[in-house]
């Protein structure tokens, strides 16, 4: 996924999102689990921040109550003409592509056959771009209750689409992303219990990147992921 996103010509601050990964070999519990230690991003490079254990990345997400008051789907414009405007490839077929395993066929107007993809929520492998769903990691009902409903147009758009960190978006199984909705990780963890520990680092990540809060049980849900993650660590960029 790494070599695509570099492809496509995104910065390689755009890692900086990702989680800093190292585990031992005992901790391997599903192929989508890392199986050497992995470093994503430029620790040092300007606006990036220095990598952090999950745990200490979760206790610098702020702590407020949800508000859910005039949320609709539209406020947060999504799939929009994506990176290159002239390829006829919207955002949604843009994180397709870039995460593929087998790089699809691209017809005119971004039609998509062939290729394979590993869906990581339920580590699955699909041979079909119609059985993908693209998920924003972090819900838009989510970001909306935990500070986006304070955002205006331009900023929800930006994370709706947002490819500068590739961990905002991901590409699933219809059926895994339906499966979790706009819940947080006190209600829905991926049935790949292996993806358990980046998948809590991601959602840190994303949280901290466009300075969105937790209330308390998704806090308590993640630190309880956390703990059996000693090895995992989170670099992330603001969002500007």
């Amino acid at each position: 996924m790494i070599k695509n996103l570099l492809q496509r010509g995104l910065p390689a601050l755009a890692l900086a999102a990702l989680p800093l990964l190292t585990t031992s070999p005992a901790a391997h519990a599903t192929s989508a689990q890392p199986a050497t230690p992995r470093a994503f991003g430029t620790a040092g490079a300007p606006g990036v921040r220095a990598p952090l254990p999950l745990s200490e990345a979760i206790d610098q997400i702020p702590v407020a109550d949800e508000q859910r008051d005039g949320y609709t789907r539209n406020l947060y414009r999504h799939w929009n003409r994506g990176l290159n405007p002239t390829d006829g490839c919207n955002t949604r077929k843009e994180v397709i592509l870039s995460e593929a395993i087998e790089a699809p066929h691209v017809a005119p107007g971004c039609k998509l056959s062939g290729g394979s993809w590993l869906s990581p929520y339920d580590d699955v492998t699909v041979t079909d771009a119609a059985g993908l769903d693209v998920d924003h990691f972090v819900p838009l009902a989510e970001v909306h209750d935990s500070g986006g409903y304070a955002w205006d147009a331009a900023r929800r758009e930006a994370y709706a689409n947002d490819q500068a960190s590739p961990v905002t978006l991901i590409a699933v199984t219809a059926k895994s992303n339906r499966s979790k909705g706009d819940k947080d990780p006190a209600q829905w963890l991926p049935p790949a219990r292996g993806y358990h520990c980046e998948y809590a680092a991601h959602w840190a990540a994303t949280k901290l990147r466009w300075n969105l809060a937790t209330d308390d049980a998704e806090r308590q849900a993640l630190q309880r992921v956390a703990k059996k993650c000693p090895d995992t660590s989170v670099i992330y960029e603001p969002a500007s």
